[in-house]
């Protein structure tokens, strides 16, 4: 047998277990020392963990991070699935109407975005009391409080009031008492044709005067409008001077304040404290309505859902909008509002060259200015500057 099967010492060879000993003897079993660099548990091995002062707290830091981002994947989930909850709640509670419709000769769709906003007078939703505590009085039926047209373009935004009581061509219409009769055209106050015929003659008639075609359609009435400067927490406005309305049940005194739902409701109705009445009131309405756009759009309201939902809630409620307006295109209208409010738009009324027109049957009406009025619809239908007119 050569060395290797004696296992000799100094042969190099394997011992009795086969392997060699401290010192290089048969016999030890232990394993030689590795060359350096070597790790025994084959090539690209991870050297193994060092345990040192530092080891435990690393892995202390780590189970901690791992427990933030877990949770912080939580909340993110949460939030994501209450928002979309809240925005599936909030669609669904959206009293859509096709208001919007076809007729012969109607402006074709302009450049921008243009908005019929209405303030209804409407009752619904208001009991015996509260009516009484609003001095809305108890008529049924619904008319138009206040109109605007709110342009939302690439040249700033426009909210353009018109006076209820403009003397203007209304087209013929079905009888809305539903005994399938067409009421003929005639002139009279635009305010007849939302009484007579709702949002759609209202919108055709619209439309048919200023030739700007109405994208949208929204419509809020008494318990809407309280409801949702409640819902805000008020909205805060300068007064300039006291006011003080029997109609209207209004007391406030002149300096800044914040109006609750029934103040504001009160505010925006009044109009004996202005020496052109109705036209006076219609700045009020604007100022006020670009303030509620403001303080509805805070961070402080859309990221606190004890005061969102309310909002949502009382305004959705009695709020009417056209069939193809969604939860977005009422996001958009009030940021257009607000953007109105901030001076990035312009606010106007109609211009008027008579505001004293007597008509046929003796009562008082507002006559536009026909040139003017013109140049400030075509600016809006095709979405160019709106011009200063004095």
């Amino acid at each position: 047998m050569d060395d290797r099967q004696q296992g000799r010492p100094g042969g190099g060879g394997y011992g009795a277990q086969g392997g060699y000993g401290p010192q290089g003897a048969v016999g030890g079993g232990a394993e030689p020392p590795l060359p350096p660099g070597l790790d025994p548990r084959g090539p690209g091995a991870r050297p193994p963990a060092q345990r040192g002062p530092g080891g435990p707290g690393r892995t202390k830091r780590r189970s901690r991070w791992r427990a933030v981002r877990w949770t912080v994947l939580a909340l993110v989930l949460l939030l994501l699935g209450t928002g979309v909850g809240t925005y599936l709640w909030a669609d669904s509670k959206l009293n859509q109407q096709d208001v919007l419709k076809d007729w012969p000769g109607r402006p074709k769709a302009g450049k921008g975005t243009n908005w019929l906003i209405v303030g209804s007078d409407s009752r619904n939703g208001l009991s015996d009391a509260q009516k009484q505590d609003l001095h809305t009085g108890s008529d049924d039926g619904k008319r138009s409080d206040s109109m605007m047209v709110l342009h939302i373009g690439d040249h700033g935004n426009t909210l353009m009031s018109i006076p209820r009581d403009s003397w203007v061509p209304i087209p013929a219409h079905l009888d809305t008492a539903g005994t399938g009769k067409t009421i003929p055209g005639t002139s009279s106050k635009i305010n007849a044709a939302f009484n007579n015929g709702g949002g759609e003659l209202l919108a055709r008639t619209v439309e048919q005067n200023t030739g700007i075609h109405i994208d949208h359609y929204a419509e809020v009435g008494f318990a809407g409008f309280v409801g949702i400067v409640d819902a805000v927490g008020g909205v805060h406005m300068c007064i300039d001077k006291d006011i003080q309305d029997k109609d209207s049940g209004l007391n406030l005194k002149a300096g800044c304040q914040t109006l609750n739902g029934q103040q504001s409701l009160a505010f925006v109705r009044q109009r004996h404290q202005m020496a052109d009445q109705d036209l006076g009131r219609m700045r009020n309405q604007q100022k006020f309505l670009s303030a509620l756009a403001h303080q509805a759009a805070t961070p402080g309201t859309l990221l606190d859902p004890f005061t969102l939902y309310p909002l949502i809630g009382s305004g959705l409620d009695t709020l009417i909008v056209d069939k193809d307006a969604g939860l977005t295109d009422l996001a958009g209208l009030f940021d257009a509002m607000r953007s109105v409010s901030s001076g990035d738009g312009k606010s106007l009324t109609v211009p008027i060259g008579n505001a004293d027109y007597r008509t046929p049957t003796g009562e008082s009406a507002v006559k536009w200015d026909p040139a003017k009025a013109k140049q400030v619809f075509d600016a809006i239908q095709n979405d160019t500057a709106v011009p200063d007119l004095k």
